[in-house]
């Protein structure tokens, strides 16, 4: 499986963690012929940061109509669902584009976890309206179906047809994105993640093309989510952060956003459950997932995204609960390989690791997101989802096709993908 044309690692898949460290005896040089290979050593220290322009605050809804218009939109197409529509953010949306002169058109039918069909029908209307620009507003699942309808309009063809890595060739039109939850970083990614209704699996979408123009990030959007899903959202973020500091192709520039993620989170995401309108706690989780979101979409993921994808695709199940189960599992699976990366990770959650041995650090950083989860209502095991031991051959079996198994630090078996099912179970 390989990575997207954008991801870069260093060597091994174990790059150094801060480059202004690096004791190696390369030195920089000046300019060489074009062609001529570099120093050896030199060539391992490349990466890259892909992220869009971000707009960040509260009441930066009210800057979307000029976001909008400066990528040239004249009937922008307004992807949403009933509940944001129903909070009333669709209305205040709607109003900032007419406000500089534009014509949206509104499209709401997108459920959780988009399905196919879904995506197809948007695009559809999309066409038929004459839109241009598309918006998303909304959790990760409005802004995938936003990405879909997009994927459709400069690619044609079925949304099925371009899972996997770098599939999607051809331009697709601008999109702005604002997110309504806190955690899912579909704002800022290269990914897209869409339900194969026939199949009942979730099929993983990457491509550079799917990274928005624009984020618009109003924390005020934050305040009308349920509970359930602001838990949801937050162990989502917090699993992105994670899989993005320990992934194969994580580098410093990543490392550094997903650390204060895991120290925002760890510190906020209950206190947005026990106050929903608490500024700086809501100011934090904003900030949490977009950096999440900016480290993942760059280093990419690892097995526990990989397995959640396939419960979410089987049972329609909440993406960021799957993961919030799934997390302390694969975290005690990668260390058994890899234990010294998740010191610093425990450092930011605040454990106390001098002196701890890292496996011990990894222990307790899977034992404190488990606790995390408690706190904010998540089931302990898969079962109270509806996952049966029935079930686990056909997930870890799909679970080996997708795409964030790549970067995962530890090589992944199908008995390996077994067992971690049915510990979570």
């Amino acid at each position: 499986m390989s990575l997207p044309s954008g991801v870069m690692t260093t060597g091994g898949g174990e790059p150094t963690a801060d480059w202004s460290r690096d004791e190696s005896p390369c030195e920089l040089t000046g300019p060489q012929r074009a062609g001529a290979a570099p120093p050896v050593g030199q060539s391992t220290r490349l990466a890259k940061f892909h992220v869009p322009e971000v707009v960040f605050g509260p009441g930066s809804l009210a800057e979307l109509g000029h976001c909008a218009l400066r990528l040239g939109a004249r009937r922008p197409f307004l992807v949403t669902d009933p509940g944001l529509i129903e909070a009333g953010w669709v209305d205040e949306a709607v109003g900032h584009l007419r406000r500089v002169g534009l014509r949206p058109v509104v499209w709401h039918d997108v459920t959780p976890n988009p399905k196919d069909r879904e995506v197809e029908a948007g695009f559809q209307r999309y066409a038929d309206s004459g839109s241009d620009v598309i918006i998303g507003v909304g959790g990760g699942s409005v802004i995938d179906a936003a990405k879909g309808v997009a994927i459709l309009s400069g690619n044609g063809g079925r949304i099925l047809d371009y899972e996997g890595v770098d599939q999607v060739v051809q331009p697709i039109p601008p999109t702005v994105m604002v997110p309504s939850t806190s955690g899912t970083g579909a704002d800022v990614s290269q990914f897209a993640v869409i339900t194969d209704t026939t199949e009942h699996i979730k099929i993983t979408i990457v491509s550079r093309t799917l990274v928005p123009e624009i984020s618009v990030i109003d924390p005020r959007l934050l305040t009308t989510m349920p509970d359930w899903l602001n838990a949801a959202t937050g162990l989502d973020a917090l699993t992105h952060a994670i899989e993005a500091f320990v992934s194969r192709a994580h580098n410093p520039l990543t490392d550094t956003h997903a650390l204060h993620a895991v120290r925002l989170i760890t510190g906020n995401l209950v206190r947005t459950q026990l106050e929903p309108k608490d500024f700086g706690a809501r100011l934090a989780m904003a900030q949490a997932a977009l950096e999440a979101g900016m480290a993942f979409t760059n280093a990419i993921l690892g097995a526990t995204h990989a397995m959640s994808h396939q419960v979410g695709g089987l049972l329609d199940a909440p993406h960021g609960v799957v993961n919030g189960v799934l997390l302390p599992h694969v975290i005690r699976f990668n260390a058994e390989a890899w234990p010294q990366r998740f010191v610093a990770l425990g450092e930011a959650a605040g454990i106390a690791t001098a002196g701890v041995e890292p496996y011990e650090v990894a222990a307790r950083l899977a034992d404190l997101v488990r606790a995390l989860a408690d706190d904010v209502g998540v089931p302990k095991g898969l079962a109270s989802l509806g996952v049966a031991d029935s079930d686990v051959p056909v997930l870890a079996r799909t679970t080996l096709k997708d795409a964030c198994l790549a970067t995962n630090p530890r090589d992944v078996q199908m008995h390996d993908v077994e067992v971690l099912f049915r510990e979570a179970l």
